[in-house]
């Protein structure tokens, strides 16, 4: 008889068609084959600013939460790479000129939602962007590096400091997925959640596009 998988591929495999598709949208398949500028680059990371504000602000809010606590590794926090990145990209003055495109709003509000009445849909949003970034980002900061010559700043968002090893914390986040105590129509819940996000994930490149297409016209 074969065993049921654990969560976490389950989780995985379920995903696996969304999360190609978002990786596949035109924006980002535009910047990664250097058919994009630095003015889209830096209003992608503007976007970022705005979802990783909600994310962390809710994740410090739920850090006494027995069930979600466990994920809030605070060397994940990216606000203030992201920060650093936006005073090199667009200077100190940035926080006055920017404002976050429809699918952020809607993205934005998802977040603070789930944080509030949801524990465990707040650990799905969490695991699909802070794993994103500690496996596919990482290809998406050397390819940007060498587009743009970044050193360090510009994608200090990517670099996470304090993670000496990054396979190896993303197999105990894993790990994590698999001893939570979630039954499983709870269980099911968190697929759908991460479903959702990879969608305001893909519908936030097609608000970039409608941006760029803004900006040069």
């Amino acid at each position: 008889m074969t065993e049921p998988a654990v969560f976490s591929a389950v989780v995985r495999d379920r995903s696996h068609a969304a999360h190609s598709g978002s990786e596949g949208a035109g924006f980002m398949t535009d910047l990664m084959a250097g058919r994009g500028s630095l003015d889209d680059y830096a209003a992608l990371v503007v976007q970022h600013w705005f979802i990783y504000d909600a994310l962390e602000d809710a994740a410090g809010r739920l850090r006494a939460n027995a069930a979600v606590a466990p994920f809030l590794s605070a060397a994940l926090d990216r606000v203030p790479s992201i920060e650093a990145d936006l005073d090199h990209l667009l200077g100190p003055a940035w926080r006055g000129s920017v404002v976050p495109l429809p699918t952020t709003v809607r993205y934005v509000e998802r977040i603070r939602e789930v944080a509030a009445t949801w524990p465990g849909g707040l650990v799905a949003h969490h695991y699909t962007r802070y794993l994103g970034d500690l496996s596919g980002g990482q290809f998406i900061r050397r390819i940007l590096a060498r587009q743009f010559g970044f050193a360090e700043d510009g994608v200090r968002f990517y670099r996470f400091e304090e993670i000496a090893d990054t396979r190896a914390f993303k197999e105990g986040y894993r790990e994590l997925l698999d001893r939570a105590p979630w039954d499983p129509e709870e269980q099911e819940r968190i697929v759908e959640e991460v479903l959702r996000a990879y969608r305001f994930n893909t519908e936030l490149f097609d608000d970039l596009l409608a941006d760029r297409a803004a900006r040069v016209t």
